[in-house]
């Protein structure tokens, strides 16, 4: 890790460079203090960060000896996921600019807890933060059926996963945590 300049490379920093790092997942749309508290952990523990979104809309073909990545999307829209990336690197370098961290942002395809955990195993990352899922109905019925990030992620490796409330807390005599109208 550089002791001078912050660096930010878009063609990606190389993952020797990224040893130890830190993993933000990012959506888009998500509410700042997600990427904020991983940029506080990384500056903590001195490490660079990997900002990373997961394209749900794709899954990987097969890989390449040298570990290209090849790809295909299960819809026809391919501009979804790069929209989605672009307005992730967007939040990340307006959070990011003067922070004097080591970072890159890298855009995953597939299972995003399997994905996440494949870039964690490749660069030896020291943390993953991730945010927890938007209240409403339609996001409890996608995690029935596909299952928490936040709870695959801490079962299927040995890292620490870090989640990050993404709204206010519900009140202890709320029995409402997921809303019919908040979709």
């Amino acid at each position: 890790m550089s002791e001078t300049a912050p660096e930010h490379d878009d063609a990606n920093i190389q993952d020797a460079e990224l040893t130890g790092a830190v993993i933000a997942a990012i959506q888009p749309d998500q509410p700042p203090h997600v990427l904020a508290e991983a940029v506080k952990y990384a500056q903590m523990l001195q490490k660079a960060l990997v900002v990373v979104h997961v394209d749900v809309t794709r899954f990987v073909t097969y890989e390449d000896p040298d570990g290209y990545v090849h790809t295909a999307p299960i819809d026809l829209n391919l501009d979804v996921g790069a929209a989605d990336f672009a307005q992730v690197q967007a939040a990340a370098e307006k959070t990011l600019d003067g922070s004097g961290l080591v970072w890159t942002a890298r855009q995953l395809v597939g299972d995003p807890a399997l994905a996440i955990k494949q870039l964690a195993n490749s660069i030896d990352a020291t943390l993953i933060v991730v945010g927890t899922r938007r209240r409403g109905l339609g996001e409890s019925i996608r995690e029935f059926f596909t299952g928490s990030v936040a709870a695959r992620l801490s079962h299927r490796q040995h890292r620490p996963v870090l989640v990050i409330p993404q709204q206010d807390s519900v009140a202890d005599d709320d029995s409402e945590i997921w809303p019919e109208n908040e979709a």
